[in-house]
């Protein structure tokens, strides 16, 4: 009985927030979200990184050994996608990235944190570092199939990854003031990403021809690819529980952020269809994983 509801402490605060960004995005559906878009990816992402980073005890070991299972992850993810897109005959680039790119930031850290607490926070960041770092390099790259350094030197979360591995590298303690600011930025940037997810999806426009298969491959065949790396890798405890936990996320919402702006509207409408029937399924799909990993892995 205890398991189930360490679940329900760890899923519903996450759904919740969801629930009221849905409600306000249907009461209202001119609600704007673009503060939220541009507070989080200029400010609060970058605060969340360093803070998660630098104070939550993981060491620079640690933080690489995370990057590089998350680009295994990744690899995996790509190669049974390309498999599945090229069956489907679907754009083999376009459409590549809401099957790589999962939402570990919106969803993941939350549901990471509830679940193993300051230190689980931490290892989730990690992973969700590289998403972030490739949704501005590869996922622009597939989105309009050319590299541009300008997207990348522009972006803030590139510089707050920089500057946290230094501190990990040279074991600089954070200040607390600094530490204090980044913390209250994290939590305000996790409550208004999840809650902007909610109004996403009040006006997300989606079929489900494809959709449906497309998702199923994000957010079942996601788990299992992480359960083959914390197989190979000997992982145990919170170390293989966060994997598992980030790697069952549904699609990332940057992934139709990326793809509007340089992709046409065709592969953008598909993308957004992944992202929502992904969202939907996750609802019943994330309580199972998180069970697994609070039972299996704590």
């Amino acid at each position: 009985m205890e398991i189930y509801i360490k679940i329900f402490e760890v899923i519903f605060p996450v759904f919740f927030v969801i629930g009221v960004g849905y409600y306000l995005g249907k009461k209202n559906p001119k609600f704007d979200t673009n503060f939220i878009t541009n507070f989080a990816g200029n400010i609060g992402t970058p605060a969340m990184i360093f803070y998660t980073v630098t104070t939550t005890g993981i060491t620079l070991s640690i933080f690489i050994h995370y990057f590089i299972y998350a680009l295994i992850m990744i690899g995996g993810f790509a190669v049974i996608g390309l498999l599945l897109l090229f069956f489907l005959k679907k754009d083999l680039s376009m459409e590549l990235p809401p099957l790589i790119l999962p939402n570990t930031g919106n969803m993941g850290i939350p549901i990471c944190l509830f679940a193993y607490g300051t230190q689980g926070l931490g290892v989730a960041s990690a992973i969700a570092s590289v998403i972030i770092l490739f949704h501005f390099t590869l996922g622009v790259f597939l989105a309009k199939k050319s590299f541009s350094f300008d997207i990348l030197i522009k972006s803030p979360p590139v510089y707050a990854i920089i500057v946290s591995v230094l501190f990990l590298y040279f074991k600089i303690n954070t200040p607390l003031f600094l530490e204090n600011t980044t913390f209250l930025l994290t939590y305000a940037t996790i409550f208004l990403v999840l809650m902007s997810l909610g109004i996403a999806l009040t006006k997300f426009k989606f079929s489900l021809k494809n959709s449906i298969i497309l998702s199923i491959c994000r957010v079942i065949v996601g788990p299992l690819i992480a359960f083959t790396v914390i197989y190979n890798f000997n992982l145990s405890g919170l170390a293989a529980g966060v994997l598992l936990i980030q790697s069952a996320m549904p699609s990332a919402i940057l992934n139709y952020l990326v793809g509007s702006m340089y992709s046409p509207k065709k592969i953008v409408d598909s993308v957004a269809s992944t992202i929502v029937v992904s969202t939907l399924m996750s609802f019943i799909t994330i309580p199972i994983v998180v069970f697994f990993a609070l039972k299996y892995f704590n």
